[in-house]
């Protein structure tokens, strides 16, 4: 078994409206999924993905309105990394994103650091690989420079060599510079650990809350088992409708996911319209007119396109 590297990354936010606005205006990410928090259904759970809404683009928040700003510390993930096709493309997000009053640092030719308006922190990377480009369509960024998908995501660690045994024996990480990597048969991501800071971490606004790592229906048990045998304690398998998950902290204290590619994000929306509505779980659906009543409303992202 080999898992088909991150499935999706989920943060929060404490303001849905400007993170939908960043995301998919400045970004070019699309709105997949505008749906809720399943053990919190009082707050958006939205996803944001390439055009399909595939699995190794899919970045998530939990909104919880006015949420306090948070700070990454041992044990959580500092940054979220995703490719680009090229030099050029990070030139060009290098001046989109100071157009946009967002600081962004070139490192080399090949890295662009910067922050979302909450304090996530963002990297993108120009990468060689054979893996196929996940890119959102968007009337102002041409394919060729658009966000491609994740590379990898960065933590903090005191002590990495703690999680060595079960990013190796239990989920088939293999190692990879000074790092690891998840690959599959379609898809690879990687896995990093930095010195912590002093300063201990405090969740809230701009950190993340968990990675997920992409598994095939058929063998999300026998992760589940392999998981346990190797001293961590997962959840049940958890159903969530458009994936299935198990949840467990491997030891450094990062709290890690893995998820089913599938069924997706069109179980109950038609690709064209993704995104466009809440969506609802059918066990949530008789919720529907409490839970949107307590919602902010959020504009399609797309309504004011001209041309698609």
């Amino acid at each position: 078994m080999q898992l088909e590297g991150i499935h999706h990354i989920t943060a929060i936010t404490g303001d849905a409206p400007g993170n939908v606005a960043f995301y998919t205006r400045v970004l070019g990410l699309r709105l997949v999924k505008k749906t809720v928090n399943q053990d919190d259904p009082s707050v958006y759970h939205l996803f944001y993905a390439d055009e399909q809404g595939s699995p190794g683009a899919d970045l998530t928040f939990f909104e919880y309105p006015g949420a306090a700003p948070g700070r990454a510390g041992a044990g959580m993930i500092h940054r979220i990394v995703s490719r680009v096709g090229s030099a050029e493309a990070l030139e060009f997000w290098s001046e989109r994103l100071t157009s946009e009053g967002v600081e962004a640092e070139l490192s080399g030719d090949d890295r662009l650091r910067f922050a979302d308006p909450e304090g996530l922190a963002h990297e993108l990377a120009v990468v060689e690989t054979a893996d196929e480009p996940l890119v959102a369509e968007h009337p102002e960024i041409s394919p060729a420079l658009a966000l491609q998908g994740f590379d990898s995501v960065r933590a903090y660690s005191s002590d990495s060599t703690a999680s060595t045994e079960l990013l190796e024996q239990a989920l088939g990480f293999s190692p990879s510079g000074d790092g690891w990597e998840a690959r599959g048969e379609k898809r690879g991501s990687r896995y990093f650990y930095d010195e912590p800071p002093e300063q201990a971490g405090v969740p809230g606004a701009g950190t993340v809350h968990h990675v997920a790592w992409a598994s095939t229906m058929g063998e999300h048990e026998a992760w589940r088992e392999r998981v346990s045998e190797h001293g961590a304690h997962p959840t049940p398998v958890i159903d969530r409708f458009y994936f299935r998950s198990i949840y467990f902290r491997e030891p450094s204290g990062v709290l890690f996911e893995i998820a089913t590619m599938g069924p997706g994000f069109t179980s109950d929306e038609q690709l064209e319209h993704l995104g466009e509505r809440v969506s609802l779980p059918p066990d949530y659906e008789h919720l529907r007119e409490q839970v949107e009543s307590k919602l902010t409303p959020l504009p399609n992202p797309r309504a004011d396109w001209t041309e698609r």
